[in-house]
């Protein structure tokens, strides 16, 4: 059996699941999730935990259990708690700023970086403009934006400017040495 898979997903208080065929929605104070899950899961609300199980042992099946599982609880977390990713920008006039929705990033191109925020995903920015997080309660989506605000100016080895997650260590690269 899948670890993961195996253990039951506790619904906290506030939030509501309604399970519909093979579709699963889950409300809470945060918003409102809605997940079409794979026909062969089994998916059921016992004693205020929902409880994912497989027809078989066969590897799709196993598969399918444990990431099933992980989506759901993802789901539950989000609409209870929120997901929340956190940027640095590194660099001399690296700067982040919030203009409405539009995150614009001044990250050393001729031109500024615009990025507009999804539904569901708000962008804060600190004073500086240093750091800035983005927040929502769907944790894929999260991800995808804060993967794609890193993507326009990644962090680079030897002097560590760019666009880096608030916990990513970068490998620093010695450089050139000087004459022997």
């Amino acid at each position: 059996m899948s670890r993961i898979g195996r253990m039951p997903v506790p619904v906290p208080a506030g939030v509501t699941v309604d399970i519909q065929g093979n579709t699963i929605t889950v409300k809470g104070p945060k918003g409102q999730l809605s997940y079409t899950f794979h026909p062969d899961m089994q998916v059921s609300l016992e004693d205020g935990r929902i409880v994912v199980r497989r027809p078989s042992d066969e590897r799709q099946h196993r598969a399918l259990h444990g990431l099933t599982r992980a989506l759901i609880n993802n789901m539950v977390v989000g609409v209870s708690q929120g997901y929340k990713k956190d940027l640095i920008l590194e660099g001399t006039g690296y700067r982040a700023d919030l203009k409405g929705t539009t995150l614009v990033l001044n990250v050393g191109y001729s031109h500024p970086v615009e990025i507009e925020a999804p539904e569901g995903i708000t962008f804060e920015v600190d004073r500086s403009g240093k750091s800035l997080s983005v927040s929502g309660i769907d944790k894929q989506l999260v991800g995808e934006i804060a993967a794609r605000i890193r993507r326009v100016r990644p962090p680079e080895p030897y002097k560590g400017k760019g666009i880096r997650y608030a916990d990513e260590v970068i490998r620093r690269k010695a450089g050139k040495s000087g004459r022997a």
